[in-house]
């Protein structure tokens, strides 16, 4: 059985792999929309011919930005949705979303139809959201509900709680989920199956000790 960790557990983890061990976080930024691109390529469920990818102003959503210039870069019909108040972008967003703007990948905004594409992809927030989903992100994720296109999450559908694994005023209802290092003990409640999907465990340097021990 997979080994669980809490949301306490994971920016733990975080912060002793990046400060003591001294990856940087760009470089398991990477490393995590490596795992996820592979993810969604090899799911037969998700139809890639055209995606939306959902950028939250945090990391999750600078892993949905590199997300999305692999697809880009491979050749897929992709746009970005960005959401938030771009100042309180993290330093790492900012940095991804540089490289995507140097690739010219399209910014839609919201009132793109979503079912105009076969994919989107959930970069809003991650395992860490902290109070009920509000304001222009619970519209965007309602309507990501909505659609006929299926969503793949990155880390956690955004607006479920990693500890409880219920929603938070809403959650995105992924088709499947790419969680990174360690699956959040709330995507294992039983209540938490029709957020999350099928969900892949995406190895990217992060460990409890000295070696990947999530088998």
């Amino acid at each position: 059985m997979s080994h669980l960790i809490t949301v306490q557990e994971s920016r733990d983890l975080d912060k002793k792999t990046i400060e003591e061990i001294g990856i940087p976080s760009l470089v398991l930024m990477e490393r995590a929309a490596l795992g996820i691109y592979n993810d969604m390529q090899t799911n037969p469920e998700l139809d890639l011919t055209k995606t939306l990818v959902l950028v939250g102003n945090g990391n999750n959503g600078g892993d949905g930005l590199v997300v999305a210039r692999l697809l880009y870069t491979h050749g897929y019909d992709v746009d970005l949705l960005l959401v938030g108040n771009p100042d309180h972008s993290s330093e790492d967003h900012r940095a991804q979303l540089k490289v995507c703007q140097y690739y010219q990948i399209p910014i839609v905004d919201t009132d793109t139809d979503f079912n105009d594409y076969t994919t989107i992809v959930d970069g809003l927030f991650g395992s860490g959201l902290a109070r009920d989903v509000e304001g222009e992100y619970k519209d965007v994720i309602a309507k990501a509900n909505a659609s006929t296109a299926k969503i793949h999450a990155i880390d956690i559908p955004s607006g479920l709680n990693g500890d409880t694994g219920k929603e938070m005023g809403i959650a995105i209802k992924a088709a499947s989920t790419s969680t990174i290092a360690y699956e959040k003990v709330g995507m294992a409640k039983p209540e938490a199956t029709n957020f999350t999907g099928k969900i892949f465990v995406d190895d990217i340097g992060i460990y409890r000790g000295t070696k990947f021990d999530n088998d």
